[in-house]
């Protein structure tokens, strides 16, 4: 069976973001909730832009190093939110939840992504982003031969692909990491935190001919 490699686009803070996303065939929209980003959004607001998602659109929380209070009220105004942890959480910090997460892996070279996929096994996914200051969202790749090649085929499952991603890359990058999913931010921006609709047409076209790539490989 091929795959289709999902795609998430992230820090969206306005209808027309949330609709261009869908229109284009996003599979999630991610809502930022640190404060210092210039993408932050208040609860109410988020849970505004969630109740525009149709059915099978997941909205995503991204949280850094966040009071648990801050968390527990993000799920009650949005109740299907998938959490994004991408500070310095702990295993048991993302898990005090009891709710499906994404745990942010900043790639080092000196980080272990086999082990730190072993430390937070029960994460629905790991999100692989560039080490930014700012955690996330500074439109910088990290170098992709990071990702080992030893990482176990069935945990490529969990690997989503960030950092630095547009339409330009975001085809190679599928083929070389093979991940389940991608994240784009400043990617599909036409200035910092405002989403550009071409932008957005254009990096989902370009996932999909990654897709078509991979299924010819493999015909």
């Amino acid at each position: 069976m091929n795959q289709r490699t999902r795609i998430k686009i992230c820090g969206v803070a306005r209808e027309a973001d949330v609709d261009a996303a869908v229109d284009a065939g996003a599979d999630a929209v991610g809502f930022v909730f640190h404060p210092e980003s210039p993408r932050c959004l208040t609860v109410e607001r988020a849970a505004e832009l969630a109740d525009a998602l149709p059915p099978y659109v997941t909205p995503v929380g991204l949280f850094v190093n966040a009071d648990p209070e801050d968390i527990d009220a993000a799920l009650d105004a949005i109740p299907t939110l998938l959490l994004q942890f991408h500070g310095d959480e702990s295993p048991d910090d993302c898990a005090l939840f009891g709710r499906p997460y994404l745990r942010a892996a900043r790639m080092t070279p000196e980080l272990d992504l086999l082990d730190f996929a072993r430390r937070f096994s029960e994460a629905q996914g790991l999100l692989l982003d560039a080490h930014v200051e700012g955690f996330g969202g500074g439109g910088k790749a990290f170098d992709w031969s990071l990702v080992p090649s030893g990482f176990p085929a069935e945990s490529r499952r969990r690997l989503v692909l960030s950092g630095g991603l547009h339409a330009a890359n975001v085809c190679e990058g599928i083929l070389r990491v093979r991940p389940w999913a991608v994240d784009v931010s400043s990617g599909v921006e036409s200035s910092r935190g405002v989403k550009d609709v071409a932008a957005i047409r254009r990096f989902c076209d370009a996932v999909r001919e990654a897709d078509a790539r991979i299924a010819a490989s493999i015909a």
